[in-house]
Protein backbone atom coordinates (compact mmCIF):
# COMPACT_ATOMS: atom_id res chain seq x y z
CA UNK A 1 0.00 0.00 0.00
CA UNK A 2 1.22 3.68 -0.79
CA UNK A 3 2.13 5.62 1.84
CA UNK A 4 0.70 9.37 2.61
CA UNK A 5 2.26 12.48 1.79
CA UNK A 6 1.47 14.90 4.44
CA UNK A 7 -0.12 16.66 2.29
CA UNK A 8 -2.81 14.17 2.80
CA UNK A 9 -2.98 14.15 6.40
CA UNK A 10 -3.20 17.72 6.43
CA UNK A 11 -5.66 18.05 3.79
CA UNK A 12 -7.86 15.26 5.63
CA UNK A 13 -7.32 17.16 9.45
CA UNK A 14 -8.56 20.91 7.97
CA UNK A 15 -11.64 18.97 6.85
CA UNK A 16 -12.16 17.53 10.08
CA UNK A 17 -11.56 20.16 12.18
CA UNK A 18 -13.88 21.89 10.10
CA UNK A 19 -16.72 19.52 10.28
CA UNK A 20 -16.21 19.17 14.04
CA UNK A 21 -16.16 22.85 14.62
CA UNK A 22 -19.59 23.22 13.00
CA UNK A 23 -20.81 20.83 15.05
CA UNK A 24 -19.47 22.13 17.79
CA UNK A 25 -21.42 25.04 17.15
CA UNK A 26 -24.44 22.93 16.73
CA UNK A 27 -24.12 21.26 19.48
CA UNK A 28 -23.88 24.60 21.95
CA UNK A 29 -26.88 25.34 20.56
CA UNK A 30 -28.57 22.35 21.16
CA UNK A 31 -27.25 22.67 24.94
CA UNK A 32 -28.68 25.89 24.89
CA UNK A 33 -32.43 24.58 23.76
CA UNK A 34 -32.01 21.82 26.51
CA UNK A 35 -35.01 21.30 28.32
CA UNK A 36 -35.55 19.19 31.97
CA UNK A 37 -35.55 15.87 31.50
CA UNK A 38 -33.15 15.77 28.30
CA UNK A 39 -30.25 13.69 28.81
CA UNK A 40 -26.93 14.03 26.85
CA UNK A 41 -28.19 11.75 24.23
CA UNK A 42 -31.27 13.95 23.42
CA UNK A 43 -28.88 16.86 23.24
CA UNK A 44 -26.60 15.53 20.81
CA UNK A 45 -29.52 13.99 18.59
CA UNK A 46 -30.74 17.46 18.28
CA UNK A 47 -27.08 18.78 17.52
CA UNK A 48 -27.39 16.20 14.32
CA UNK A 49 -30.90 18.14 14.01
CA UNK A 50 -29.29 21.38 13.83
CA UNK A 51 -26.36 20.64 12.04
CA UNK A 52 -28.47 18.91 9.04
CA UNK A 53 -30.54 21.81 9.14
CA UNK A 54 -27.59 24.31 8.85
CA UNK A 55 -25.85 22.96 6.53
CA UNK A 56 -27.94 19.86 4.39
CA UNK A 57 -25.89 17.28 5.08
CA UNK A 58 -25.60 14.61 7.94
CA UNK A 59 -22.78 14.92 10.73
CA UNK A 60 -20.77 11.44 10.09
CA UNK A 61 -17.96 12.06 12.39
CA UNK A 62 -19.49 12.00 15.51
CA UNK A 63 -16.51 9.73 16.61
CA UNK A 64 -13.96 12.08 16.22
CA UNK A 65 -16.31 14.63 17.97
CA UNK A 66 -16.54 12.23 20.65
CA UNK A 67 -12.60 11.78 20.95
CA UNK A 68 -11.97 15.82 20.21
CA UNK A 69 -14.36 17.48 22.48
CA UNK A 70 -12.72 17.50 25.52
CA UNK A 71 -9.39 19.00 23.71
CA UNK A 72 -8.24 22.27 24.72
CA UNK A 73 -9.07 24.48 22.10
CA UNK A 74 -12.88 23.55 23.03
CA UNK A 75 -12.50 23.61 26.38
CA UNK A 76 -10.92 27.23 26.03
CA UNK A 77 -14.26 28.10 24.03
CA UNK A 78 -16.41 26.86 26.54
CA UNK A 79 -14.66 28.17 29.76
CA UNK A 80 -14.84 31.54 28.02
CA UNK A 81 -18.82 31.77 27.84
CA UNK A 82 -19.53 30.26 31.21
CA UNK A 83 -16.36 32.45 33.21
CA UNK A 84 -19.25 34.60 34.08
CA UNK A 85 -21.32 31.48 35.49
CA UNK A 86 -21.44 32.07 39.49
CA UNK A 87 -22.96 28.17 39.82
CA UNK A 88 -19.63 25.29 40.19
CA UNK A 89 -20.69 21.95 38.88
CA UNK A 90 -18.90 19.55 40.30
CA UNK A 91 -17.70 16.01 39.61
CA UNK A 92 -19.00 13.01 40.90
CA UNK A 93 -15.72 12.71 42.75
CA UNK A 94 -16.15 16.28 44.21
CA UNK A 95 -13.13 17.83 42.51
CA UNK A 96 -13.64 20.81 39.82
CA UNK A 97 -15.55 19.87 36.82
CA UNK A 98 -13.47 19.65 33.25
CA UNK A 99 -14.24 23.52 32.51
CA UNK A 100 -12.28 24.71 35.51
CA UNK A 101 -9.63 21.96 34.98
CA UNK A 102 -9.21 23.56 31.08
CA UNK A 103 -7.92 26.62 32.80
CA UNK A 104 -5.42 24.90 34.93
CA UNK A 105 -4.35 23.27 31.64
CA UNK A 106 -4.06 26.27 29.40
CA UNK A 107 -1.78 26.69 26.07
CA UNK A 108 1.26 28.24 26.19
CA UNK A 109 1.32 31.08 23.76
CA UNK A 110 2.65 29.70 20.09
CA UNK A 111 6.67 30.52 19.13
CA UNK A 112 5.75 33.34 16.50
CA UNK A 113 3.59 35.13 19.56
CA UNK A 114 5.90 35.18 21.96
CA UNK A 115 8.60 36.29 20.03
CA UNK A 116 6.01 39.20 18.67
CA UNK A 117 5.12 40.24 22.76
CA UNK A 118 9.03 40.25 23.77
CA UNK A 119 9.85 42.62 20.77
CA UNK A 120 7.44 44.81 21.36
CA UNK A 121 7.93 45.46 25.18
CA UNK A 122 11.75 46.12 24.44
CA UNK A 123 10.59 48.44 21.57
CA UNK A 124 7.84 49.88 24.07
CA UNK A 125 10.39 50.47 26.79
CA UNK A 126 13.54 51.94 24.77
CA UNK A 127 10.62 54.33 23.32
CA UNK A 128 9.29 55.73 26.02
CA UNK A 129 12.66 56.35 27.32
CA UNK A 130 14.01 58.59 24.18
CA UNK A 131 10.73 60.42 24.26
CA UNK A 132 11.32 61.48 27.86
CA UNK A 133 14.89 61.84 27.18
CA UNK A 134 13.61 63.91 24.38
CA UNK A 135 10.85 65.65 26.19
CA UNK A 136 13.25 66.81 28.75
CA UNK A 137 15.74 68.57 26.29
CA UNK A 138 12.89 70.23 24.51
CA UNK A 139 11.86 71.73 28.00
CA UNK A 140 15.04 72.78 28.57
CA UNK A 141 15.37 74.63 25.24
CA UNK A 142 12.07 76.18 25.25
CA UNK A 143 13.08 77.48 28.75
CA UNK A 144 16.59 78.84 27.33
CA UNK A 145 15.04 80.43 24.16
CA UNK A 146 12.51 82.10 26.58
CA UNK A 147 14.41 83.57 28.28
CA UNK A 148 16.97 84.68 25.74
CA UNK A 149 13.72 86.53 23.67
CA UNK A 150 13.60 88.00 27.28
CA UNK A 151 16.75 89.83 27.15
CA UNK A 152 16.99 90.51 23.45
CA UNK A 153 13.63 92.33 24.33
CA UNK A 154 14.97 94.31 27.24
CA UNK A 155 18.51 95.12 25.56
CA UNK A 156 16.45 96.56 22.95
CA UNK A 157 14.25 98.64 25.91
CA UNK A 158 16.97 99.53 27.65
CA UNK A 159 19.62 100.83 24.56
CA UNK A 160 16.77 103.05 23.18
CA UNK A 161 18.30 106.58 23.31
CA UNK A 162 14.77 108.31 23.20
CA UNK A 163 12.31 108.21 26.39
CA UNK A 164 9.84 105.19 27.00
CA UNK A 165 6.36 105.11 26.52
CA UNK A 166 4.47 104.18 29.67
CA UNK A 167 3.77 100.48 28.17
CA UNK A 168 7.62 100.18 27.34
CA UNK A 169 8.70 101.48 30.76
CA UNK A 170 5.92 98.85 32.77
CA UNK A 171 7.27 96.14 30.13
CA UNK A 172 10.88 96.61 31.35
CA UNK A 173 10.28 96.54 35.16
CA UNK A 174 8.44 93.06 34.22
CA UNK A 175 11.55 91.63 32.14
CA UNK A 176 14.12 92.63 34.95
CA UNK A 177 11.60 91.51 37.44
CA UNK A 178 11.13 88.14 35.78
CA UNK A 179 14.56 87.76 34.68
CA UNK A 180 15.80 88.83 38.21
CA UNK A 181 13.45 85.81 39.93
CA UNK A 182 14.80 82.91 37.87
Amino acid sequence: CKEREAAHYKQQWHRINDLISKFYGAYEAATREKTSGQNENDVVKLAHQIFYNNYNKRFTLEHAWKELRHDQKWFELDTAKNKGSLKKKKCEDGGDSESSQATANKRPPGVKAAEKGSHKTVVKDNTLNEFETMWTIKQADLATKERLSKLSLLDSLIGKKEPLAEYEEALKKKLINDLLSN
